[in-house]
Formats: structure tokens, sequence, C-alpha cells
């Protein structure tokens, strides 16, 4: 089969021919139907993030089970799924507060299969797979609890990105801050997760909504999706800017879409004294933002991180699928490219210069 590996760090993606291994007990395998192109894997192309290559890259899709191996019981062959980044064994300690997202039950490395072994290689030599699928791939064989049935009514594009950026946003909002109807939010980075984020706060009922990037078209995007107030930071100071839109206090919650020290410190700059300011984007690792301790306990400000949106795949994975059925949930117009698996690094050139709210492979 085919799949985009990236052998090296600052290079594109290679597509070539690999073996595959089947199912083996409690795993499944999947055929690939769309696979989105998201900042996450540009951190391990560029080197952000640190981890084993050669890697199959990926980790935002949708497919339908081809067989599964001994033991699974969630999914069959047929089930149309959506695949999640993270596994949840289901009696660690976070697993059993609902917490999955954070699950500690397992000990392998996050780029092999839950048993520490590998199910892809390539002339011999064995090939990771991002967050243990590596979606960028005609077919996947991963842990059968990282995959959660959907509705087959729903399309193949707009499934795949309920993989990542579509409750990584809304979760942000919905489940990590709990925001609440009437707050004032304002959202750094109008990208795929952005977007989201701004979307999600348009359910939750917020009543200002502030959108801040550099760059025009991206805040079109936003007013599209909910957007109240936008501000082009490239133009002006973007803390000023929502103070000015928030009676001088600051937002009642600020989302940091990005992940850099800049926009990390922005964020807390943008809220009001007891305000909320939350960490959505994956910086790389190496980022250090400088936080002012006195200010955060003089003021009663809280700055937290979510992961996925803090969301619980199998639960809310459908949900999101009922509220896109139902017209409530917009990600037709996130869709704003496809590509073929050939034509994956064109879609990261998109994804760079900021053409695209999001791209995606379809298979």
């Amino acid at each position: 089969m085919k799949a985009a590996v990236c052998f090296e760090p600052n290079s594109r993606l290679d597509v070539v021919e690999v073996e595959q291994g089947g199912p083996r007990a409690g795993e499944a395998r999947v055929t690939v139907k769309a696979a989105g192109v998201c900042h996450s894997d540009w951190h391990i192309m560029n080197g952000d993030w640190p981890v084993p290559l050669p890697m199959v890259l990926g980790h935002e899709a949708a497919g339908v089970v081809e067989e599964v191996g001994p033991g699974v019981g969630n999914v069959k062959p047929g089930d149309h799924v959506i695949f999640s980044f993270r596994p949840h064994c289901g009696h660690c300690y976070y697993c059993s507060i609902g917490r999955s997202i954070l699950c500690d039950g397992y000990t392998s490395p996050r780029w092999l299969m839950l048993d520490g072994t590998h199910r892809v290689s390539r002339n011999g030599q064995p090939i990771n797979q991002m967050a243990r699928i590596g979606t960028f791939s005609e077919k996947v064989v991963c842990a059968a609890e990282m995959l959660v049935p959907i509705r087959p009514e729903m399309p193949w594009p707009q499934a795949a990105l309920i993989g990542c950026c579509v409750p990584t946003g809304w979760g942000a909002v919905n489940r990590c801050a709990r925001v609440e109807a009437g707050a004032s939010v304002v959202v750094i980075g109008c990208g795929g997760v952005g977007l989201n984020v701004v979307q999600g706060a348009r359910l939750a009922g917020a009543a200002a909504i502030i959108a801040v990037d550099l760059l025009d078209n991206k805040l079109e995007f936003a007013r599209s999706f909910g957007a109240t107030h936008t501000v082009n930071a490239s133009q002006k100071n973007a803390v000023e800017e929502v103070r000015g839109l928030t009676g001088g206090r600051g937002a009642d919650y600020a989302f940091d879409a990005i992940g850099s020290e800049a926009t990390t410190v922005q964020i807390l700059d943008a809220i009001r004294p007891g305000g909320t300011a939350v960490i959505v984007g994956m910086a790389p690792a190496s980022a250090r933002p400088g936080i002012n301790p006195y200010v955060m306990a003089l003021q009663e400000k809280t700055i937290k991180g979510t992961l996925y949106g803090s969301v619980r795949p199998n639960v809310d994975f459908p949900i999101l699928v009922d509220l896109y059925l139902a017209g409530r949930l917009q990600i037709d117009p996130l869709v704003s490219r496809t590509y073929t698996l050939d034509e994956i690094n064109e879609g990261f050139a998109a994804m760079r210069g900021g053409q695209v709210a999001r791209g995606v492979v379809v298979f």
C-alpha cells in the first residue's frame, strides 16, 4: 500500500510503497477515506517535536473497517469510523474519572502499537505511526479502541475533521473552559482549530466573540463561523483592541489556537482579572513563554491547557456528527481544498501559506 512517510526533519513527505501486517488481538484494519492536513503533522516535519523517524504521519481521519482481530467488540467490518488519536484503556485512573484523553494505561511509546510492536515496514525497516495510527496511508492497522463508529450518512472529508480540529476547538470551549452564555471570548489564530473555537463559542451562547489573526481572509472565515468582531494583529495591537471591545476590562475567556510563546502571553494579557486563558494550539516542545506570576496572583487570572479539547471521543464524536447532520455545526466551509495522497506536500504548502481553513486528503 502507499503511505506518506517522514524520513527526516525539514524535508517533504515521501509517498512510498510500504508493507503492513494484519490486525492482532484488539486491533482492526481500516480503509482510509479522508485525512486532514494539520499543523501537528507539520511540527514533526519541521523538527519542532523530536520523535523517532521514519514515521507515517496523519492523525485526523475517517474510514471503513475492513477486518478486525480477535477480541474486538466495539467495531465490525463495514462500520464507518472516525479515528481518535488517543487510546483509552478503560481502567486507569483517568479513564475511570471520565478523562480518557489523559489515559495512562499503556507504557508503549505513542508511535508504536499498544503492545509495543510495529505494523508498518519498508524493505524490512520498521516504520512508526504518528499517534499510533498514521493516517496518511491507504490503510491503517490500529487498536480498535481508537475507532469511534459513526452514522454512515456522514460525508468523509467532514467526518475526518471530527478526528481533530473540530473537537479540539469546540471542546476547548464546551468541555474545558465551559464558557457560559453571555460571556466575552477572544480567539487568537483562525485556522481549522481556531474557527472551531469560534463556532464552539457561538454554540455556547457567547455574546462577544473576538477573532484575532494576521490575515484578512482568515478573519473573513471567522466572521462566517460566528465571530462578532475581528482584529488584524498585523495592523493593530490585539490586546488593546480586545480591551476596547470589552469595556476596558478584557475578555472573560481567551483561547490561543496557535501555540507559541507570544500568543500565550497575549491571551493572558487579553483576559480580565478573574478571567481564564486556555492554550489550545500545540506549541514547539522548546517554547517557554514569559509569565508574570505577580500579575497572575494579583488579578486572580487562570491559565490552563487542553489536549484534544478535553473531549471524550466515544461520546463527543457522535454528538458532533449529529450536530453537523442537523445543520447546527459548520464543517463544509472548513474543507477548503482536497488533495490526492500524491499531492500531500501541496496541502502543507497551502496550510503554511494561510490559504486554507483545512486541506483534506481524499482517498
